[in-house]
């Protein structure tokens, strides 16, 4: 028992050092620029959004100096381990695929997808039935690209992937596809902008709901540790709700 004792001391001492070790690093930290209200490129080249500003929260609460990067999305994990970025930032899903190429850090927020529709649309509902026949769009290598690909189409609708969000919602709303999966909190920012006028929401798809989390390369822990550590603090001395509150009316972690 004395033994195991010491073996667990030791392994709390080493997880706090590691941790520790990241204060004063130079962390590269990638996110896509074109995922609004997550992540947005602006006009100078700079990118803003939710998941830039929890970047910088988690960053400040670890004493780490970070770089933000743009990354398209088909090469971000890629990208990753090759080293050319420590930290993917970009609302990314946890995935068992995605776990078996990298490590994700604890969730920092949690949402489901949603289908849109043209205000039209006479399609009634989120089901397979309802989606046979029509054309389905959404953004690739996703977690709603998948449920597109894998569900919907081999129910019997056709699946449109796009490389960008907002190539999917430029379809949606020139009507060349039948209806949109999306992550909903991303879509809902969209319609109560640019997609106002053209488009209806038809509801949650039930059981998608998921996780996004920070991918780390395979076996990174001591950044792992660091990451989850800061957001467990900014969540607790309410700089996550701060931030939370810039860019939606209701709770996502």
């Amino acid at each position: 028992m004395k033994q195991l004792l010491i073996l667990a001391t030791t392994a709390l001492m080493g997880l706090t050092s590691l941790a520790a070790a990241q204060e004063g690093r130079e962390i590269r930290i990638a996110t896509e620029g074109a995922y609004p209200p997550f992540n947005v490129a602006q006009p100078d080249g700079s990118i803003t959004g939710f998941d830039v500003d929890i970047a910088n929260a988690l960053c400040a609460q670890m004493k780490a100096k970070c770089t933000i990067v743009a990354q398209d999305w088909d090469g971000m994990i890629p990208a990753l381990q090759a080293n050319r970025f420590d930290a993917i930032i970009a609302s990314m899903s946890i995935t068992e695929e995605r776990q078996k190429q990298i490590d994700f850090t604890n969730k920092y927020y949690t949402t489901p997808l949603a289908v849109v529709v043209p205000k039209d649309s006479t399609i009634a509902g989120v089901s397979t039935d309802d989606m046979k026949g029509k054309v389905v769009g959404a953004q690739a290598s996703t977690t709603q690209g998948n449920y597109a690909d894998e569900v919907y189409a081999k129910a019997g609708a056709e699946a449109k992937l796009y490389p960008t969000q907002d190539e999917a919602t430029s379809d949606l709303q020139n009507g060349r596809i039948d209806a949109l999966i999306s992550d909903k909190f991303v879509v809902t920012d969209w319609m109560n902008g640019e997609g106002k006028d053209c488009c209806r929401m038809l509801g949650d798809v039930p059981g998608t709901e998921t996780e996004a989390g920070i991918g780390l390369r395979k076996g990174d822990d001591a950044l792992r540790e660091s990451f989850n550590k800061a957001i467990d603090a900014i969540v607790a001395d309410g700089t996550y709700k701060t931030i939370v509150a810039k860019y939606f009316p209701f709770d996502i972690y």
